[in-house]
């Protein structure tokens, strides 16, 4: 059985969404860290905000080395109901997506990780679909923007996993729900 992995990048404040504000914090550690989970993982799950971003984005990166090949050659599941010709190795999520989501874990494989992707991470933690949350927490607060828990009123009891201190002050906080 596949786990559903959510990777989000914080504020201290909680704000996930745009996260171009990482960029200073960033770091070879981080770096690594994101290349093992992302080689943890047989395919993306993403929202289709987050995959239209991705997908005009990874394509055309240049010097991604082993990472940039990986993120571009898995497959990708999209929570979508409004494309249907979708391209980056791609496919919409048909259907009811918890059912989909729920059948993509019952299957064999790696982890399904998602990346941003802030409706479709609620839609799914609503479900108890989620099965570990990667917060990679930046040292900055913003003040303002969208976040992962904001009205998540049916949000899961979490236990810590795993932490991880990076030299840039960022730190790493793995979730995994109770029970």
């Amino acid at each position: 059985m596949r786990r559903v992995v959510a990777v989000e990048f914080m504020s201290l404040d909680g704000v996930m969404e745009d996260p171009q504000w990482t960029g200073g914090f960033w770091h070879d550690d981080i770096a690594q860290y994101q290349h093992d989970q992302l080689f943890r993982s047989d395919a993306l799950l993403l929202g289709r905000v987050t995959y239209e971003d991705m997908a005009e984005a990874w394509p055309t990166m240049e010097d991604t080395g082993d990472f940039g090949e990986r993120m571009n050659s898995l497959p990708k599941h999209v929570a979508t109901a409004t494309k249907t010709d979708l391209k980056w190795n791609a496919t919409p999520i048909k259907g009811d997506l918890a059912a989909a989501v729920a059948e993509l874990k019952d299957q064999e494989g790696e982890d399904l990780l998602i990346y941003g992707s802030g409706q479709l991470v609620r839609s799914l933690m609503s479900d108890n679909l989620i099965d570990e949350y990667c917060l990679l927490t930046f040292p900055i607060v913003l003040g303002k923007g969208q976040r992962l828990f904001d009205n998540a009123t049916d949000a899961p009891a979490l236990k810590l996993a795993d932490t991880k201190v990076f030299p840039s002050g960022a730190l790493a906080l793995v979730y995994q729900p109770v029970g």
